[in-house]
């Protein structure tokens, strides 16, 4: 079973910039697709984007599209997630998710790796 870890978050005013990663361990990394969610309180677990298992396709939620972009690294087993143009509504805890499927997936529960989140908070 792969395991997954997030790093990068933080504290950011409005308008800066972060980049979160996600290191992976297991051979199976590059086979599958790989997507990051967030989870603000009080609300379900959102779709933010997914990266097809070569890197050369790649999906974004609409409320992301142009200021966030997904990246691997499949000789690192590294996917990143690089936030510019920060919003408030963007605080949440964010998560790196892989599963067994073979094509990219924007609900959480084709997935069934993840990590143990990591928290970006965006201050207006």
């Amino acid at each position: 079973q792969v395991q997954l870890v997030e790093s990068g978050g933080g504290l950011v005013q409005a308008g800066g910039s972060l980049r979160l990663s996600c290191a992976a361990s297991g051979r199976t990394f590059s086979r599958y697709p790989m997507a990051w969610f967030r989870q603000a309180p009080g609300k379900e677990r959102e779709f933010v984007a997914a990266i097809d298992r070569s890197g050369g396709g790649a999906y974004y939620a609409d409320s992301v599209k142009g200021r966030f972009t997904i990246s691997r690294d499949n000789a690192k087993n590294t996917v990143d997630l690089q936030m510019n143009s920060l919003k408030p509504e963007d605080t949440a805890v964010y998560y790196c998710a892989t599963g067994p499927i073979l094509v990219v997936r924007t609900t959480p529960e084709s997935y069934n790796a993840w990590g143990q989140g990591t928290q970006v908070t965006v201050s207006s």
